[in-house]
Parts: structure tokens; sequence; C-alpha cells
């Protein structure tokens, strides 16, 4: 049944995006699907590829130490959802490709390549923990057959080729598929593991009394070191802007919104639940040595088999998703904001399709490279959100709400946030700190520091021309 459930989900994924390849005429149809995605699919691809192994896994993990207190990692989209009810339709207006495209029309070329070279880091990152969470699955399923490592090279294999085919286009419209089996899977799941742990009352006397409270094992410095990468990457994050600048409408983009705010709060809680009630049938054993599994292991030991299958299905589609969101995305960037900005200005589609599907294969291997590496999903999730919360977000939305930030100002903040957080794991570059610093992680150094240097040299340098701020400022 696993083995049926999951040959579907890829034949399904397949069939789409070859079906959408056929689609794919102009760089405007592989970066931006055209330009034509109406509200629903802009939900379900919204909610698809937000929602991965950082909440599958990471928050997962989370859970399993620290009970529903994990609800401060997600809590910081929820935040940033509510505020980018307001930006959708702005950022709509634009209409561009990628988030470098807003940094030079705001401010200036270096803005451009140092936003490229940030985000490239970051949602590789992303990328490579999802395919590390995909290893984990195929590894559940198939645990005489297929290590944890053998796992994550075939899921990278597949995500290259399903993101390679059709783009933007074949991601959008595998993202309705996955985000309506992992929604519907999730509101079953939920309800029967809590009647299989016992209820509340079983829950309860099996889990510590922290994993019902509000901070849990946490400090609240820990638990703001979760909330503020989460709702800082909500606010910047380019895939979230590239689904925007790809719907058919303003309208749509605002419509979009208020469907993907229902639908996280409502599944983001659903899987914290999930890996409570895993947490309290589970215990020990195996998953304890590896918690980031901890509902991947419940699917496959806590429910019944059809269900269960249905489940790691659900799971592996949702690793799938967002993997190819996160490895499409810097692609475009390298396409876009480099080679056809500064290497071949003139070059037609089909060399431009050509080029961007190289940058899928070549960039996925290097996030393989990471994913190989990487054992703790929830640090690599926190490191990929740090770079892209403290370089990028706040010069993103400064182009949008501030007409005093500058070009240099902007500058300034990317290369110094992306620089702090490259350099924090660095125990001589910690070693400058004081301790009560050097011990936390990097978001709030990075931030405060990208924050600072964006108003100071913005007071000591020219103020934008109008001609920057037109395009902002409705």
């Amino acid at each position: 049944m696993y083995i049926l459930f999951l040959a579907l989900i890829i034949a399904a994924l397949l069939a789409i995006a070859i079906y959408r390849a056929t689609t794919v005429r102009t760089k405007a149809d592989f970066l931006v699907a055209g330009r034509s995605l109406p509200a629903i699919v802009l939900v379900f691809t919204l909610l698809s590829s937000w929602i991965g192994a950082g909440s599958l896994f990471a928050g997962a993990e989370a859970a399993y130490r620290n009970g529903f207190a994990a609800l401060w990692i997600p809590a910081g989209g929820w935040i940033g959802l509510l505020l980018i009810y307001f930006i959708a339709p702005r950022a709509r207006r634009f209409a561009q490709f990628t988030i470098p495209d807003l940094l030079e029309a705001r401010y200036n070329q270096t803005a451009r390549v140092l936003g490229t070279i940030a985000i490239v880091f970051a949602y590789t990152g992303i990328a490579s923990y999802q395919f590390r969470a995909g290893g984990d699955v195929l590894h559940l399923i198939f645990p005489d057959v297929v290590t944890p490592v053998l796992g994550t090279y075939l899921i990278a294999f597949f995500v290259i080729v399903l993101t390679a085919l059709a783009g933007m286009s074949s991601v959008a419209y595998s993202d309705v598929l996955i985000g309506s089996i992992v929604t519907a899977v999730c509101i079953v799941a939920a309800p029967y593991l809590l009647v299989h742990a016992g209820g509340w009352p079983g829950v309860h006397a099996a889990l510590p009394a922290t994993h019902f409270e509000v901070l849990g094992n946490l400090t609240l410095v820990h638990a703001l070191e979760f909330l503020f990468p989460t709702l800082l990457l909500m606010l910047g994050n380019q895939a979230m802007y590239q689904k925007f600048f790809s719907a058919r409408s303003e309208r749509d983009a605002r419509r979009a919104v208020v469907g993907w705010i229902v639908g996280t709060v409502i599944l983001e809680s659903l899987i914290v639940s999930i890996a409570v009630f895993g947490s309290a049938l589970f215990p020990s054993g195996e998953v304890a040595e590896h918690p980031r599994e901890i509902i991947a292991y419940t699917a496959r030991h806590g429910l019944p088999a059809m269900l269960g299958a249905l489940l790691l299905a659900a799971v592996f589609a949702k690793v799938i998703s967002t993997a190819s969101n996160f490895l499409f995305s810097p692609a475009t960037n390298l396409v876009n904001d480099v080679f056809v900005r500064y290497i071949a200005p003139q070059a037609g589609n089909k060399r431009v399709l050509m080029v961007s599907r190289l940058m899928v294969v070549l960039l996925g291997c290097w996030a393989l490279y990471q994913a190989v590496y990487a054992e703790s999903i929830l640090e690599k999730m926190l490191w990929a959100y740090t770079i892209y919360s403290a370089a990028l977000t706040p010069v993103i939305l400064a182009a949008f709400y501030s007409r005093r930030v500058t070009a240099w100002g902007a500058v300034s903040a990317i290369a110094t946030g992306t620089a702090i957080t490259l350099a924090w794991d660095l125990p001589a570059f910690r070693g400058v700190f004081p301790a009560w610093i050097a011990q936390r992680d990097a978001i709030f150094p990075a931030l405060l520091v990208a924050l600072a240097a964006m108003i100071l040299v913005s007071l000591v340098t020219a103020p934008p021309k109008p001609e920057q701020l037109a395009r902002f400022s409705n």
C-alpha cells in the first residue's frame, strides 16, 4: 500500500510537470507561469511552498522536544501573513520576475547582485533539508532497501527533474494536488491519533506538563528566536513574491492571501498536534534518537495502514513541493539577475530556457551536497531563514514603505546581514562578542546590525530620486 500511494504521487507529479512543460514557450512562461495563475491555484501553491520539511520535520522536532510551544515557529508566519495581505497587491502591481529586480528598481545594481547572493545561500539551504527529509521518508517506507543517504539522492534527482521541466507552471499546478491531499489527510489523522493516545487525559499523562505551556521548555528569548526568523522570512520570501508576480491580477493576489492565512493556521496547528500526539505514543526508541522523524514515524507505526500510507505519501509530496519551490526560486535569480542581466541581455527564449534548466540542475547538486552533511533539519532551517531575514526582508519592506532608505543603506544592510549570519558559527567570530550575545542564535545580532547599517548609511547619503520611488509609493 505504501508503494502504491508513493507511486501514484510520483506518477501524478510527473504527469503534471510533463503536461505543463508543453505549455512553456517563453521566459515569462517558465519564471512566472505567464502571469496567469488564478486565486485558487495561488492559495495552494503558496500553502505548499511554505509548509514543507520546515514544518513537517523541523517543527515536528521542536514539538517532540517542547510540545505545543513549537507553535512559536509557525506563529511568526501567521503574523507575517496578516501584514502580507496589504503587501500582495503592491507586489503584483510591480510585477517583475524576482526580488533582485525589485532591489535594482528601488535601489541599485549592487543591491541586486548582493541580494542574489543572499537568496542563493538561503534557498539552496532550504532545498537541502527538504532533500534530507525526503530521504528519511523513503528510509521509513523501505527500511531494508533505502538508507537515509540513498533516499536523499533519490529525492534530489526527482526534484531536479520535476522542477526543470516546466518551472513555475509545473511547481504551481503540482502544488494544487499536493496541498489538497495534505490538508485532507491531516484533518483526519490528528483526531484519530488523539483518540489512539487516550484522548487529552492520556496525552497529558504521557508527556511532561511543560509540553502544554506557552513557553514549554523554552525561554522567552529562545521562543522569539523561533518566531522572528519565520516572521521575517515570510515578509520577504522571494518564492511568495514570485507567486504574486505570477498572479492573474491584483485582486487574485489579495484573495489568495486570505485563503493562505486560513489554510496555514489550520494545517500548521494540525502538524504540531500530530507531532505531540505521536510523541505521547512513541516517547522512546528509534524516533527518540531522530525526533525530526516523529510525523513520518507515527504515520508508519501509529495509524491504520491506509491512513498511514496516505499521510506518508502526503509528507513525501509536501517535501517534493517545497524543495521544487526553493530550488526553482534561486535558479530564476541566476538566470534573470545574472545571465540575462549581465552575460547575454539579447538571449532568445530558447537559450534562456536551456540555461534556466541548467541552473536548476547545478543548484540542485549544490543543495544535495549540503543535505548530505546536515544532521539537524531544525538548525539548518533556522540558519537559512536567518540569512534571508536579516539580509533581505528589511530592505524589501523598506522598498514598499519607506521613502528615505537609500541605495547604499540597502547595500550595507544586505552585506552585513549576510556576512554576520555566515560567520556566526565560527568560534573566532563569536569570540568578539560578549558571552550573553555569543551564545544566542544569529538572528538578533545579524538583524540588529543590518537594521543599524541601513538606517545610519541612509542618514548620511542622498535621498532616493523620485523615479526610484514612483513604482512603490502607491
